[in-house]
């Protein structure tokens, strides 16, 4: 019997059963979804992060403090006062770091905002004018506050696109920050979330005037130090220099007891990225056991339809049908199955596609390589979940067959 005969054969036998093989692709149809949709989710994720994270700038540093041991139990990352503002002057000397082009101590708090119409609960931290251009911020109305006047411990405030909406204020209006009254000077440029963290949620001051009113703590004492180096091509330059100068400032010999660490914004993109891929591939694992059941469940017809179609295959054998023959025709109807419950799962997953980020508001990237690998083994799974029903008809005895009932 030739090929094209045999795919007609197999096709009249799926036809003759519609509501079982409908039923049947289902199982096919919903793990090629699911992995197509779960991977397309964490494609979007990571792409997120990248681009909040090169939104940064790819020649960001930051120093934070060490940790903190007490009676033998190390307490977490930053938990310790390690760095002051001398570490600032001497990261700022460009005889030192010639690579550093900005340099921005930090301390921030938590405080409520209130201005004539409404109120709202948000970061504050406290900087220097080197916060901009560390942080690789602009701003959309208004000017960032000065050095004079930091020095001179005033009561003005910058604020993220998003605390000025839900205050109503603009530049030029004042706000209360825990009692006291600010001058609104600036407005920041939207840049979005990271994570979990709204970068336009906030509220920036002059750093003494956050030690005076918001965080407290030794005016001497900065919670992080931020950095700048003059390029990306710099940037391990500047690493080295700012390395070595904190180093030699806090009389450290052995850098395994180093009481600061020093990250960039390549090192986050790297850890990001690897815990990103990690999500992707456990989601997609655990709907890819979805893949696995539906072949599982084509396996299951098959054996059902072989049994049922005991006498058909005896008569067929009769007719001079070769084990080969029904050896095809019934590996072609366990393919054909996942085949076209792969092609129904890509349209549902290209149509959830559609629907999660409108009705959910979450991301979703759909590739073309998920989508592919989702059809071939889709179709792998109905060939190797056939294999073993399309054997057990292929040694059917012809006379055993036909008196079945």
């Amino acid at each position: 019997m030739n090929l094209l005969r045999t795919f007609d054969t197999g096709m009249r036998g799926l036809l003759g059963h519609r509501l079982r093989s409908i039923l049947t692709t289902l199982g096919i149809l919903f793990g090629v979804a699911a992995v197509i949709c779960t991977v397309g989710i964490g494609t979007a994720s990571a792409d997120s992060v990248n681009s909040r994270i090169a939104a940064l700038g790819t020649n960001l540093l930051t120093v934070s403090p060490g940790s903190t041991t007490s009676s033998g139990v190390r307490g977490g990352s930053d938990s310790a006062n390690t760095l002051t503002m001398d570490d600032v002057s001497g990261l700022a000397d460009k005889q030192d770091a010639p690579d550093v082009a900005a340099v921005a101590p930090v301390v921030s708090g938590t405080a409520s905002l209130v201005s004539t119409s409404s109120n709202w609960s948000t970061t504050v931290q406290g900087s220097t004018p080197g916060w901009l251009t560390t942080n690789a911020r602009t701003l959309s109305a208004g000017v960032f506050f000065t050095q004079q006047q930091v020095d001179k411990h005033a009561q003005v405030v910058v604020l993220g696109v998003t605390t000025a909406s839900q205050l109503g204020v603009t530049v030029g209006s004042q706000v209360s920050i825990s009692g006291a009254p600010y001058d609104v000077i600036g407005v920041l440029t939207s840049t979005g979330s990271t994570g979990f963290t709204n970068n336009d949620d906030l509220a920036v001051v002059p750093i003494t005037t956050a030690q005076d009113q918001i965080t407290g703590g030794s005016p001497d004492s900065v919670q992080r130090i931020l950095l700048s180096a003059t390029s990306s091509a710099t940037i391990g330059s500047a690493y080295l220099e700012a390395d070595q100068l904190l180093l030699q400032t806090h009389h450290i010999t052995n850098t395994a007891a180093a009481d600061f660490t020093i990250t960039s914004a390549s090192t986050l993109a790297t850890t990001a990225a690897s815990v990103t891929t990690t999500l992707t591939i456990l989601l997609a694992s655990v709907a890819a056991i979805s893949l696995l059941v539906g072949g599982i469940g084509v396996m299951n017809i098959m054996l059902v339809s072989v049994t049922e179609r005991t006498q058909e295959i005896g008569l067929r054998k009769a007719l001079g049908a070769t084990p080969r023959d029904l050896l095809r025709q019934f590996l072609i109807e366990a393919a054909t199955l996942s085949f076209v419950g792969g092609v129904l799962g890509v349209g549902a997953g290209l149509l959830a596609g559609l629907l999660v980020p409108r009705l959910a508001g979450i991301a979703v990237t759909i590739t073309a390589t998920p989508v592919i690998i989702s059809v071939c083994v889709a179709a792998g799974v109905g060939l190797i979940f056939g294999v073993y029903p399309a054997a057990r008809a292929a040694r059917l005895a012809p006379i055993a067959a036909l008196r079945a009932e």
